[in-house]
Formats: structure tokens, C-alpha cells, sequence
């Protein structure tokens, strides 16, 4: 059934609402807890682009007569690109979740395909200019409407069903690896399938693309980037209600893992020098030493002198307890009645 123009308003503007009050929800949630980070940045690029669309969208059924005809072209393509831009920051914000969730090589990992949605996002972006302008005849239209066709629609499918899958499978194998109860694994796992939800939505967009068009098409795009915001706020929102209900633990999203991305295209080497557990043995003596950060715990009874920054920290009969601060570069003589049995360890 084809909406209405009275509906397609209802529609563009209640769920464009709920997608921002929910948001803003969110918003006060990280911020009252200092846990802001980069995909509630995306969050809010999300938030912005849906505030733009719900008025482009107005204004696009305004009385032709009272818009000129230049303006009405700009709206349109208005929304069709910052529809783009809700779905696409609010895909980033959910894949920033999960990199904060992630450590060590998945976290690099997703910080890489962070860069191919974004240049995913520009394709798209760039589609939707060479197919309108290659057939411009649709800005003679009373509400100018450019039918993008089966390449556009193809394109959406193929991108936002593999995105989606990526959203989907990367948490849960991140929270099927981590020490959770199982009944707190499967409320977090099904929060985090509800991308699937958005995925189910583009379909019905792209089948409104390639079939329909029209206000069908226009209150498609809107459900679809409605849900997407939604549901990038899902994991956040959740979570709160979880821990207002439930043990400190299940706090999964709240985690404290806000370093810096550090993202390369170059392969960097590794200190072979660098390590942790690392084991020196001086004559018949083993030692072991542990790096951790700062610290190190040294595991011997024996003499040793730690020598950082022109400074000597030296213990002489120290129980495996112990605990020596060192600087961040330092060199680690081990002496054990050998005068050649020194190891230099740089940190």
C-alpha cells in the first residue's frame, strides 16, 4: 500500500523523535559515568544527519508552489545522502562499541574495517550523484524523485547485509570468549543480534528502490535509518538496565578500555627484547622476572641492581615478593657470583 502524504509526515517525524530522544539518553548515560568515547562521537554525527533528514523530508511534500523548483532538487538529494549518513555513522558507532569492547588483535582488526564502512559509505555516497545526474529528466517532476534502480538497490543489499554480519558475529564471538554467566552472555548476545533487525529493514528499502519508489521508497529510508540509530544505542541503554537489576558484572559495555586507536597501513617490528615472563639464567641459578607496566617482580633470593636513567635501585636478599619500582627503560643486572652473568633488559 502507498503511504500518504499525512502518513509519510507522521512517519518521518515519530520515529526520526524517538531515534534522537533515545540518543540523548544515551548521551547522558556515558557522560554521567566520563565514559565517552569515539562511537558515541559517531552517535552523535548520527544524530545530527537524522535531525537533517526529518526536515529535509518535511520540506521535500511542501506545496511545490511555495518552494522553489532549484530548492526542491537540493532537498532531494539531501535526503537521499544524509539517510546514508544516519545508517552509516550509526553502523560505526555499533562497530566502535564492539572495538571498545575488544582488545589486542581483533581490536586492530575492527579499527581496519572501521576504514572500509567508511569507504563503503563513500561509494554509496557517490553512486546516487553519477545515477541521477546520468538520467536528470527527474527534475521536471513536480516533487523531484530520482528513481535510482537496480544498481542502487543491488549495492545496498550486497553492503548492508555483509556490514550487518560483521556487526553481529564480531560481539558475539568477543563475548562468547570473555568469563560471563551464560543467562548475561545470552541477554548481551541478543542485544547486539538486533542489528539484524536493520538488515531486514534495508531489504524491505531496497525492494522499495528497485519496485516501488515514491513516498514508499522515502518512508523506507526513514524506518531503515530510524532503526539503525536505535539500535546503535541499543548496547548502552541495555546495559544500564542491566546494572540497575543485576550484579556489577553485568556491566559489559561500561568498559574501561578507552586507549587511543592506533591504526597503520605499515607493518611495525617487534622487540625481540621486549617481553613478558621473561627467564635469564645465571650460571645454575634460574631467574624469572615478570613485566608488568611499571613494575617488576623479581623471583630470586640473590643480589640485583636496576639501573634506569643514570639512577641505581639495588635489594640485596629479596623474597620473591618483593617489588622493585623501575622506570619505563631500564637495564636489569643479575648478579649471582659470576662476573660475566649480567642481562640487559630494555622495557
Amino acid at each position: 500500500m502507498v503511504p500518504s502524504i499525512p502518513q509519510f509526515r507522521v512517519v518521518t517525524t515519530v520515529l526520526p523523535c524517538l531515534a534522537i530522544v533515545t540518543t540523548l539518553f544515551r548521551f547522558y548515560i556515558r557522560h554521567t559515568r566520563g565514559k565517552l568515547w569515539w562511537d558515541d562521537a559517531w552517535a552523535f554525527l548520527s544524530l545530527l544527519c537524522i535531525i537533517v533528514l526529518m526536515v529535509a523530508n518535511l520540506v521535500h511534500l511542501k506545496d511545490p508552489t511555495t518552494v522553489p523548483h532549484d530548492s526542491k532538487i537540493a532537498v532531494y538529494y539531501m535526503v537521499a545522502q544524509f539517510y546514508y549518513a544516519v545508517a552509516w555513522s550509526a553502523r560505526l558507532s555499533i562497530l566502535f562499541t564492539v572495538i571498545r569492547l575488544s582488545f589486542e588483535r581483533m581490536r586492530r582488526v575492527l579499527a581496519y574495517m572501521s576504514v572500509v564502512f567508511f569507504i563503503i559509505w563513500a561509494i554509496l555516497f557517490a553512486q546516487v550523484w553519477w545515477v541521477c545526474e546520468a538520467e536528470p529528466s527527474w527534475k521536471g517532476q513536480p516533487i523531484p524523485q530520482c528513481a535510482l534502480g537496480r544498481n542502487v538497490a543491488i549495492a545496498q543489499v550486497i553492503t548492508d547485509v555483509t556490514t550487518d554480519a560483521i556487526l553481529i558475529f564480531a560481539p558475539i564471538n568477543l563475548i562468547w570468549s570473555v568469563r560471563l554467566n551464560k543467562v548475561l552472555k545470552i541477554r548481551l548476545v541478543a542485544v547486539f543480534a538486533t542489528t539484524s533487525i536493520t538488515t531486514a529493514v534495508s531489504l524491505y528499502h531496497a525492494y522499495a528502490v528497485f519496485r516501488v519508489g515514491g513516498l514508499t521508497e522515502g518512508v523506507a529510508a526513514t524506518v531503515q535509518a530510524s532503526v539503525s540509530l536505535l539500535v546503535a544505542n541499543l548496547p548502552v541503554v541495555v546495559a544500564f538496565l542491566f546494572k540497575l537489576h543485576s550484579s556489577p558484572e553485568s556491566d559489559f559495555d561500561e568498559s574501561d578500555n578507552q586507549e587511543p586507536l592506533h591504526i597503520s597501513f605499515v607493518k611495525q617490528k617487534r622487540n625481540p627484547t621486549s617481553t613478558l615472563g621473561l627467564t635469564t639464567t645465571t650460571g645454575s641459578t634460574p631467574i624469572k622476572v615478570d613485566v608488568h607496566g611499571e613494575r617488576i617482580h623479581a623471583q630470586v633470593d640473590e643480589s640485583r641492581t636496576a639501573v634506569g636513567d643514570g639512577k641505581e635501585h639495588s635489594g640485596v636478599g629479596c623474597r620473591h615478593e618483593d617489588v622493585h619500582d623501575i622506570p619505563d627503560t631500564f637495564e636489569l643486572k643479575v648478579l649471582s657470583g659470576s662476573s660475566d652473568s649480567t642481562d640487559i633488559l630494555h622495557k
